[in-house]
Formats: C-alpha cells, structure tokens, sequence
C-alpha cells in the first residue's frame, strides 16, 4: 500500500513538473499574442495589463504596409527547398556511411557536426560576396542552398541513426537478388526508414522557417523571408511592441499549427531511432 501511494506520488509530481515545464515554454508566446491586440501604449504599461479591450489596428496596419503575402510564400519556398535539397544529399550520404562504412566515417560525422559551432558572422563576408558574385543576392535560390547546408549535418546525423537501426541482412539478401544500390535506397532503405525520414524533413522545415540571419543579411524586398519582415519592424525610434509583436504572431502563426498538426508524426519519428 505505501509502495502504491509513492508510486502515485511519484506520478503525480511528474505530471506537475511537466505542467510547469509546459507553461513556462508557453508563457512567451502567449504574452506575444496577448500584446498583439493591444495599442502600443498598453503594450508599455507597468505593471503590465492582463485585461483590455483588443484591436485588431496593428494587423490591420501590417496589411497595409507590407506585403504579407509575398513574404510568407517566400518563407514557404526556402524551406520546401531547402529541406528537398538537403534531403537529396543526406540520403545517399547516409545510406553510405551506415550501411558501408569506412574507418573514418564517424569522424567525418563528428567533423561535420563541429560545423555548426562555426558562428555564421564569421563567414558572412566572403558567403556574400560569393553570392553577389554570382548575382544570387535577393534571391530564394541563395537561401535554398545556404538552409541546406547549414542544416545538413544535423540531417545527416539523424538519417544515419535511422539507417543504422535497419537489418544489414535485409540489404545483402537484395543484393543476392541482384539489386542495384539506387534500388537498395528507393526500394528497401526508404520505405523502411519513411517515418524517420519525415520526422527529420519536418525538423528542417521549422529549422529553416525560422532561420533569421541570413534572410535579414542576404536578401531584400524581393526575397525576404517572414524574418526579415519581423526584423524590419526594429527601427532607430525604437521598438513598437504592439506591431512587433503583432508582425510576430502572424511569422509564427503557419510553422506552429503546422507543427501542432504534424506533432504525432514528429515525435514518432524522433522516437523511433533518432534518440536510442
């Protein structure tokens, strides 16, 4: 009896603890979207105000004056693309180091994880001076390939996890089959692998959603991203917090529902070979 009450306990004080979790994560965008009804002197008041009457004037003016639209269609084309074309690299990538692997192949996998310390102001110089160069600044083609690079290690690290947890013995019985190595990715590796490949595209795809630097460095009007558009609201006057946070709603709004309706098959994914 008193190991069930501890057990209980036990239980209970997990699920308070990830309530409290929860809540805290949730705190910052809940304030954002409760400040984005608010006026900008409301939006200043100390102490802050928890009960006001909501306007809808900062999105309205966001409306006005910037063009939306074109911004989260952009947001939206960088991070399919990017997200494919990391894909179509990782993959056969993956496949090779997991299922023939060399003896620096896990070297090679940790050289290319210790790329993502590199702070990216350091090679922001010679990135933009290669894509004017090459005329690629103010273009989605610019973001493409940089999301993918930067993204890529963190997707190969992950396929290659997922790789690893499929029977070797699976892929020699094809080859006795006389199956070729492109029938070996498409036929066997990513039907089996599918839900982890998912998972992994569904990461990329907030990963790039919400990458800020080299949208707000390397592109304009043309082809900003919905970071750019909320970077465009800081001006030298100061910050406007309402329209800010207004702005911020409407940037964060598509990659939250998306991930909200695609959180089942997220965790699933994550859970199946990524963590072990």
């Amino acid at each position: 009896m008193i190991k069930a009450r501890f057990s209980n306990w036990r239980e209970g004080a997990r699920v308070s603890t990830a309530w409290v979790v929860a809540s805290v994560l949730f705190f910052p965008l809940f304030w954002m979207v409760l400040t984005s009804f608010k006026t900008e002197l409301q939006a200043i008041e100390v102490p802050p105000r928890l009960f006001f009457t909501p306007t809808l004037d900062n999105f309205i003016l966001i409306e006005e004056r910037t063009d939306y639209t074109s911004y989260a269609i952009n947001s939206i084309i960088t991070s399919l693309g990017a997200t494919l074309l990391a894909l179509l690299i990782a993959i056969p990538a993956a496949f090779a180091m997991a299922f023939s692997p060399g003896r620096f192949t896990k070297d090679i996998l940790l050289w290319m994880l210790s790329t993502k310390m590199l702070p990216a102001v350091g090679v922001l110089l010679p990135v933009y001076l290669l894509a004017k160069s090459l005329d690629l600044l103010d273009t989605t083609i610019v973001l493409v390939i940089i999301y993918a690079l930067i993204n890529l290690p963190i997707i190969m690290w992950i396929l290659f996890t997922y790789f690893r947890e499929i029977p070797n013995e699976i892929l020699e019985a094809a080859r006795m089959d006389g199956c070729s190595t492109w029938g070996e990715i498409t036929q066997i590796v990513l039907p089996l692998a599918w839900a982890g490949i998912a998972s992994t595209a569904l990461l990329s795809i907030v990963l790039c959603w919400n990458e800020a630097f080299w949208s707000i460095n390397l592109t304009a009007a043309d082809a900003g991203t919905l970071t750019a558009l909320v970077a465009s609201f800081s001006s030298p006057e100061g910050l406007f917090w309402a329209k800010l946070s207004a702005v911020s709603t409407l940037a964060c709004a598509p990659i939250v529902v998306f991930g909200w309706l695609c959180q089942k098959q997220l965790v699933q994914g994550l859970t199946f070979g990524a963590v072990k």
